[in-house]
């Protein structure tokens, strides 16, 4: 089990870095309704993680157990695209990122925070978490390497649990910082969310390529 947690660390790490859902986490902290929105994205971000983790686990437990020693082709080969993937999100995130002197340009979304819900936020961070591309293949990856572990179905709970906890920090932490603290985290939080974005694009791009070849490393080692 060891083995494995070492494994979805860096992944983990990767879905806990990405910008874009601690900025909407930080605006909706900073809107008028912040207790209600704050605590539905937080759950719907949580909710999300494991979904797409435990997906992607059950899918690769399918896979031919291997010997420790031996290759493993079918998870070499899975871990492969994975990786392939996000080198190509990562070249994309680098295109992206603003010239000097120009503001970013966020999403369009990010406008109508104050006036969101409780179950817009919840949805919100569900898709944020399970359905965004670049969270759903670090979501994947990890899902392979705890499939093909062959971890018993406590570790496996146990092992998911690490993964979404870690994941889930970058959000958790500010939100349950905020409900405890609200007047101290203001004006922190909101220069938080002013450097984010402006280097969102730089950070996704230099995470999405160590964590591409990093998978791509693993994905060779299983030939």
């Amino acid at each position: 089990m060891g083995a494995a947690i070492g494994e979805i660390l860096p992944l983990a790490l990767g879905v806990a870095i990405s910008p874009i859902p601690i900025i909407a986490a930080i605006l909706m902290l900073l809107s008028p309704r912040a207790r209600v929105t704050s605590v539905g994205f937080l759950l719907g971000w949580v909710l999300g993680i494991v979904v797409a983790v435990t997906v992607f686990t059950l899918l690769s437990s399918i896979l031919p157990e291997q010997d420790s020693d031996a290759s493993n082709p079918a998870k070499g080969t899975i871990q492969l695209i994975l990786g392939a993937l996000l080198l190509l999100l990562a070249v994309g995130q680098w295109r992206k990122r603003p010239r000097r002197g120009v503001e970013p340009a966020m999403p369009k979304w990010m406008q109508a925070i104050d006036k969101m819900t409780f179950p817009v936020a919840f949805g919100l961070g569900f898709v944020l978490s399970a359905v965004n591309p670049k969270n759903l293949l670090m979501g994947a990856g990890a899902g392979v390497d705890i499939g093909s572990a062959g971890l018993a179905v406590g570790e496996i709970v146990l092992v998911i649990a690490v993964f979404t906890v870690i994941a889930a920090s970058t959000v958790l932490v500010p939100v349950v910082g905020y409900l405890v603290a609200a007047s101290k985290l203001r004006d922190p939080l909101d220069a938080l969310r002013g450097w984010l974005e402006k280097e969102n694009a730089v950070i996704m791009a230099v995470l999405l390529l160590v964590i591409g070849v990093s998978l791509i490393g693993k994905g060779i080692a299983g030939f």
